[in-house]
């Protein structure tokens, strides 16, 4: 099928129609988490919570730019120190890595993605064991941050992993796949250039927009207690 933008007039209405592709899932409502990749996977992925029910968290994560062209992602960091390069030849990632580092572009993200983790409240992996995990985003073009996400959150050991998105760019589905138990995308096209081209309003989120936003929703309840017990004696 051939899709032509915008598709969408907001991230909301696009948000929407992933619950509907996912309606079939209601009977997991208890176990079922939806992690919003912020700023923009956060209206997307309370819409889909407001017709779901599901609980709705957050998983950061900041792609590396070169300063010298900032629209240019060479690489993306998550949590647990999870970076993915451009370059996946593991010698050039590695000098990419040390480049970054030298220069401070990668210490800059990492500060950065340990400020959202502190304000936008990421859960602990703990929050997200044996529990079926849809990451949302409003579109993949490059596919660097959300590979980054799903690599961290496979460290969770959640009981599935899928991948929910609008708008997906056709060369990125083969890579991110493997990551997931299962990928939703409403639309697969082809040479994805920019995500916002696909939604009529694409207004840039405040922090301040993505809390309010947040506080609309059923927050990814703490571990038990007596989860945290076992834990300890074990």
């Amino acid at each position: 099928m051939d899709f032509h933008p915008p598709l969408w007039t907001t991230r909301r209405d696009a948000g929407m129609e992933l619950a509907a592709r996912l309606r079939p899932w209601d009977q997991a409502i208890d176990d079922t988490f939806l992690l919003a990749l912020p700023r923009g996977g956060v209206p997307v992925a309370v819409a889909m919570a407001q017709t779901l029910g599901w609980p709705v968290g957050t998983w950061s994560v900041r792609k590396v730019a070169d300063p010298m062209w900032p629209e240019l992602a060479i690489g993306a960091v998550a949590a647990g120190g999870v970076m993915v390069w451009r370059d996946g030849d593991p010698q050039g990632a590695h000098q990419r890595e040390r480049q970054a580092r030298r220069q401070g572009w990668l210490q800059d993200q990492e500060r950065e993605l340990a400020r959202r983790q502190a304000l936008f409240a990421d859960p602990h992996p703990d929050q997200l064991r044996a529990r079926h995990l849809v990451v949302v985003d409003d579109g993949i073009a490059t596919g660097m941050t959300v590979r980054a996400a799903l690599l961290s959150l496979r460290r969770c050991e959640p009981a599935s992993l899928t991948l929910a998105v609008p708008v997906v760019d056709r060369e990125v589905v083969g890579e991110l796949t493997p990551l997931v138990n299962q990928l939703v995308a409403l639309a697969v096209v082809d040479n994805l250039q920019a995500v916002g081209l696909w939604y009529k309003e694409f207004e840039q989120l405040s922090d301040q927009r993505v809390l309010d936003l947040l506080r609309q929703v059923a927050p990814i309840p703490p571990v038990p207690e007596s989860s945290q017990r076992l834990g300890e004696l074990g």
